[in-house]
């Protein structure tokens, strides 16, 4: 074994890695619902995996799962729970309320500090679609290097087309092959900024992929956060004693802190970042729109059931995910460019290009007062 790789094993065994599982993924109604969210849900190309057991499916050359840590809402602790049957029960962290990334990322960075106080944290969204799993590793795989150096590393996605509903990295120097400095964070461009971003080949979309040691960040939150980090040392004294008091605690300082985004809390204010460029057919499944790219399409460019009947149809995507048992035919005829979302207890119909507008709907149901479709 040489001494690359023996580096590289070295660093994996204090490798933890942070999904973020406490998104409600209302652009995914009437599929996702509070109580079963996004993540939870097989909407991807794969049909039998949930989003976030693919995510937990893609780490495992990198931690074992006694160091996969799961952070959601205290709410969908038995939800998450059961969509990982192998995880430890210590692997759950459970946010008694929202408050954006930073804290959320801060209180685990704090968690995985107290068992290895050599960690190396990769957090990771638990709601997207890789294509390329071997591609992803490798940039992985740079990410931790580069982390293990003391330096917050993230990843960019090579972009593809003008997007203008993600934001943008800006890479500045080469750092190493594969690996350059971060000049800048920019949010969400209009259309013309985002045709510049991408014909400048040095800006890239922020995945919220994030690599660090946790110390790292732990220091980076002292000096950016100090309110943040007061709370988080009163939580780890709280552990000292027992779990009720930790709890307790936790829910206190959740309840006190601000809602802070980490791009915005630390990532913003902190030099030197690194950026690894990668395209490994990421997305963010952000909607319907983005289910109906990935999937499965028939010569019409028709994705998702083929039990449906479809006469000069063309573009649509149907997914008929009731569970009554109950068979039933969906038959589309002379339309075009349709989501036809079909559950137990809601259909839904709204044109691919439109596809965000669902939470229009998620909307009138709250203004409507009815709670149970939510």
């Amino acid at each position: 074994m040489n001494s690359e790789k023996q580096a590289s094993n070295s660093q994996h065994s204090h490798v933890y890695a942070v999904i973020l599982a406490g998104g409600s993924g209302t652009r995914f109604w009437p599929a996702s619902r509070r109580a079963l969210p996004k993540q939870l849900l097989a909407i991807g190309p794969d049909r039998d995996e949930s989003l976030i057991a693919a995510t937990v499916r893609r780490v495992e050359p990198f931690c074992s799962a006694e160091r996969v840590l799961i952070a959601t809402g205290a709410h969908l602790l038995d939800a998450t729970r059961r969509a990982l049957p192998q995880l430890p029960d210590d692997a759950f962290l459970g946010e008694p309320v929202a408050r954006n990334t930073a804290p959320c990322i801060g209180w685990a960075s704090s968690v995985v500090a107290r068992r290895d106080p050599e960690a190396i944290v990769m957090v990771l969204p638990s709601d997207h679609h890789i294509a390329n799993a071997a591609a992803f590793r490798d940039a992985v795989e740079l990410a931790i290097e580069s982390a293990a150096q003391g330096v917050i590393t993230t990843i960019g996605i090579t972009p593809n087309r003008p997007e203008t509903g993600y934001g943008y990295i800006e890479a500045g120097a080469r750092v190493k092959s594969g690996v350059r400095r971060v000049q800048r964070f920019e949010e969400k461009p209009d259309l013309n900024r985002a045709r510049e971003y991408v014909a400048s080949g040095k800006h890239f979309w922020n995945s919220g992929m994030f690599f660090f040691r946790a110390s790292t960040m732990l220091e980076r939150i002292d000096e950016h956060m100090p309110d943040l980090a007061q709370g988080l040392r009163r939580i780890a004294s709280a552990s000292e004693r027992d779990a009720d008091t930790e709890r307790d605690a936790t829910r206190e300082v959740f309840e006190t802190t601000k809602s802070v985004s980490i791009d915005y809390g630390i990532m913003e204010k902190t030099s030197p970042l690194h950026v690894v460029p990668a395209d490994f057919g990421w997305s963010d499944l952000g909607s319907w729109q983005s289910a109906w790219e990935l999937s499965e399409k028939d010569a019409q460019s028709n994705g998702g059931d083929r039990a449906a009947v479809l006469v000069d149809a063309t573009g649509n995507l149907v997914r008929d995910l009731r569970t009554d048992g109950k068979k039933r035919v969906l038959a589309l005829v002379g339309v075009n460019d349709l989501c036809v979302i079909e559950t137990d207890d809601a259909l839904l119909v709204i044109p691919r290009d439109r596809a965000q507008d669902v939470r229009l709907v998620v909307e009138a149901l709250q203004a409507q007062k009815l709670t149970d479709k939510l």
